[in-house]
């Protein structure tokens, strides 16, 4: 919530627990995005039985809430239930294994059921997805973005998920994407070429030159890229791998490799 609302209702010195106490009614309303999802599991092991005592009522939203004029918002209904201990249990469960050094309990949440909390499972496989593919070493969006460049989107923008239908993932945002592109275009032996201007910061975006010399870049696949699509090479090879999924760190020497074979249909 925003300094000025929480100022409004004077609860912005408190923390959350206390914030809901002063309120007659608490609704969580999560959409189905994994982002989303994650928060949820983890406001649900924060809150754990306080979330009973505090009534708060849980609606799954499927849609994108900011997407949705106001008008039309109130006239949907996205049902609503009480917070059980299975929520709890479930929610626990998966954000503790969200946070684990290594996929694997995160994985294995596949084995659970997980209905009561409906869109959590497909959370669970688009994270996964994300992890360095075993063929490839690429997470599904990065391998989207060359898929959509080798496909004739040359223009940064063209390869960002805000172009929901074309992008196809949901994992990963605005600013996201932007170091996704930047990993691709910028690694020692890159997979994308054509990137006129970095870092993608706030800084970049507020000078006028530089952020329309990034929209302008003329993307394009190296021999690498066009070889990780053709299914012979391998991104992790020929670059370094350093980054976070949860609370595993991924690196050459630790890589986590995602295979879909492992889900059953």
């Amino acid at each position: 919530m925003p300094p000025p609302r929480l100022q409004k209702f004077g609860i912005n010195d408190l923390g959350l627990i206390e914030a809901c106490e002063r309120f007659e009614a608490v609704e969580l309303w999560m959409e189905a995005a994994p982002n989303a999802q994650l928060i949820l599991i983890w406001l649900l092991d924060y809150l754990g039985p306080q979330a009973k005592s505090l009534d708060i009522i849980l609606r799954h939203v499927d849609a994108s809430l900011n997407e949705i004029e106001p008008a039309r918002l109130a006239e949907l209904n996205f049902p609503g239930v009480e917070i059980t201990d299975g929520h709890l249990e479930v929610a626990s469960l998966a954000w503790q294994a969200y946070r684990s050094l290594t996929p694997k309990p995160w994985f294995d949440l596949l084995s659970r059921d997980l209905s009561i909390l409906p869109q959590l499972r497909r959370c669970v496989l688009e994270m996964l997805e994300e992890l360095p593919g075993r063929a490839t070493g690429l997470g599904a969006s990065e391998l989207r973005m060359l898929e959509l460049i080798s496909a004739g989107y040359g223009h940064p923008f063209d390869v960002f998920p805000h172009h929901r239908q074309r992008f196809q993932r949901r994992v990963f945002g605005y600013w996201e994407a932007g170091l996704l592109l930047e990993r691709l275009a910028l690694a020692p032996i890159a997979a994308v070429s054509g990137l006129a201007e970095w870092p993608f910061t706030l800084e970049m975006h507020d000078e006028h030159e530089r952020f329309a010399r990034y929209k302008d870049s003329r993307l394009s696949l190296t021999a690498l890229g066009k070889a990780i699509l053709a299914g012979t090479e391998d991104f992790s090879r020929h670059n370094p791998i350093d980054r976070w999924w949860g609370g595993t760190h991924l690196t050459n020497d630790n890589l986590w490799r995602w295979d879909p074979v492992l889900v059953a249909p």
